[in-house]
């Protein structure tokens, strides 16, 4: 059982990473923050962003602050599933008599930097599944452990750059997050400039925790106390997203799991939830439109007062996002991005 004391130590050790870290990563501290949580929850994490925004950097400083195995994987459109997974090679033993020996591949490690992953082709994306998912990898019918614990860390470009190509929805799936990652500040880019004239570099950042240390934060995170209500409401959250008619694919099991694992490593101390988006869909019952949760074929119920109810049942703050502009009203002012403006035979936009 987790005490109190456990949690404290808990977040001392992932400031002491976080401040490590950004040694070398200047800004994105969101970013950081989703990653160093998501890796401590034992989960896979996808990073999106235009080159040269830092992507491999913070890969590579975190492979160093933890202390483990990591190996880099370049995906080009030329590499093959068994460049990643291993392969079957031919030796002769000293008798001169040829045996099949297995070549692991720099899968096998503990943290997996997937550098540009979505300029391979499917197949070489494909080899990935199993892995992600069991923490094995199976070449020739024998199946093979990886180290533990098991990280892939992926970067991609935007989809649409040059060479790149859309991930299947089972990859995704078997990433716990996805964190953009932006350009920096102004003050930041010159911060980044200062310190690119000075020649520092990532062996700046120094291991401060171990590989038992990083298995004992997760066996913590598996520790944490959920509550019935709290799971019940992840659940019936999940539910939504699969019967929303405006929603391509609801939530996975394993998108619950992950979600559930997030919160207890993030060690939650308040959430803040989308009530009304622009689109003027409202989550909540209102006398104010019908284009609400509450009416068919949706949910039919009331999902803040669920949500708000839940949370401060487990003692949790909680705070509520509104948007005042409202694209569904008739009486919105039409404009070049607003979704029900009219357009010409073509398809562009017109006043």
């Amino acid at each position: 059982m987790v005490t109190e004391k456990d949690v404290v130590k808990f977040g001392e050790q992932c400031a002491n990473i976080f401040a490590q870290v950004s040694r070398d990563v200047i800004g994105q501290k969101e970013v950081v923050e989703g990653t160093i949580i998501a890796m401590i929850a034992g989960g896979n994490v996808l990073l999106e962003g235009v080159p040269g925004v830092g992507k491999t950097r913070l890969v590579r400083s975190l492979g160093r602050v933890f202390d483990l195995p990591f190996k880099r994987i370049q995906f080009t459109p030329d590499l093959m599933p068994a460049d990643v997974t291993g392969t079957n090679i031919i030796v002769k033993d000293a008798s001169g008599n040829s045996t099949f020996q297995f070549q692991p591949g720099p899968i096998f490690s503990n943290i997996i930097l997937a550098d540009e992953i979505n300029r391979a082709t499917p197949k070489t994306q494909s080899a990935l599944l199993e892995v992600m998912e069991e923490k094995q990898v199976t070449v020739d019918g024998v199946t093979r452990r990886t180290g533990d614990p098991f990280i892939v860390i992926a970067t991609e470009n935007p989809v649409g750059s040059a060479g790149t190509q859309l991930l299947p929805e089972s990859q995704l799936d078997r990433f716990m997050i996805c964190v953009k990652m932006g350009y920096p500040s102004v003050e930041e880019e010159i911060e980044i400039l200062r310190r690119a004239q000075s020649g520092e570099a990532v062996e700046n950042v120094f291991p401060i925790l171990e590989q038992t240390v990083l298995l004992l934060l997760q066996k913590e995170v598996r520790e944490v106390f959920v509550h019935e209500r709290i799971y019940r409401y992840i659940a019936e959250l999940a539910k939504a997203t699969r019967e929303n008619e405006w929603t391509e694919l609801g939530i996975s099991t394993r998108g619950t799991v992950a979600l559930t694992k997030m919160a207890k490593a993030a060690g939650m101390k308040y959430a803040v939830i989308t009530t009304k988006h622009h689109e003027g869909f409202c989550l909540f019952k209102t006398d104010y439109t019908d284009y609400q949760a509450l009416n068919p074929p949706l949910c039919r119920k009331d999902l803040i007062r669920e949500w708000v109810e839940t949370f401060r049942a487990e003692g949790l703050k909680v705070g509520f996002y509104y948007s005042l502009p409202d694209w569904h009203h008739p009486d919105f002012e039409i404009d070049r991005i607003h979704p029900q403006v009219p357009k010409d035979p073509i398809g562009i936009a017109v006043r």
